[in-house]
């Protein structure tokens, strides 16, 4: 990461960026927008959300999402839906993998509830941002979704960051 996009990321969270590996994945505008994080931290906690979605006009879309019902119907679903419920178990292992190549936890849980419910929208889209369409049915549904509505990036960059030195 360049010490701009640790700025921006800085500046998207309104704190310091804790554990950062690399940008995962860059809004249109060119900000990082998904940021992959180290599975521990510096003081060693476990931090099992590898991709985690930085900019704030992104997780306010994401956010409204959740507070419409979004993940309650995405739980229910996944009762009843064998082909969604399969791809989501496939997300979870695809997860745990990526966390795993770079430092196994030694557990199964992953993040965002999966692959029993749906806990957090911001998860995965994030992972679905950073792996691309076809990994996290949920991100993929969830993030449809958001296309429906404002895009998040057509207001120009959620922050400012100057050159840095």
């Amino acid at each position: 990461m360049t010490p701009q996009d640790v700025a921006a990321v800085a500046a998207q969270l309104g704190r310091r960026p804790r554990g950062l590996r690399r940008v995962a994945h860059r809004c249109p505008c060119g900000l990082p927008d998904v940021v992959e994080t180290a599975p521990r931290l510096e003081d060693g906690t476990p931090f099992p959300t590898l991709y985690y979605a930085t900019c704030p006009r992104l997780t306010s879309r994401i956010g409204t999402l959740e507070a419409d019902g979004l993940m309650r119907e995405q739980t229910e679903r996944l009762a009843t839906d064998p082909d969604l419920a399969a791809g989501y178990a496939r997300a979870h292992e695809a997860y745990l993998a990526d966390r795993d190549a770079i430092e196994p936890l030694g557990t199964a849980t992953s993040a965002g509830g999966m692959p029993e419910r749906v806990k957090c929208l911001h998860v995965h889209v994030a992972h679905t941002l950073a792996r691309g369409a076809g990994v996290n049915p949920i991100g993929d549904e969830t993030l449809e979704r958001l296309a429906e509505r404002d895009p998040w990036w057509h207001a120009g960059p959620c922050v400012e960051v100057g050159p840095t030195g």
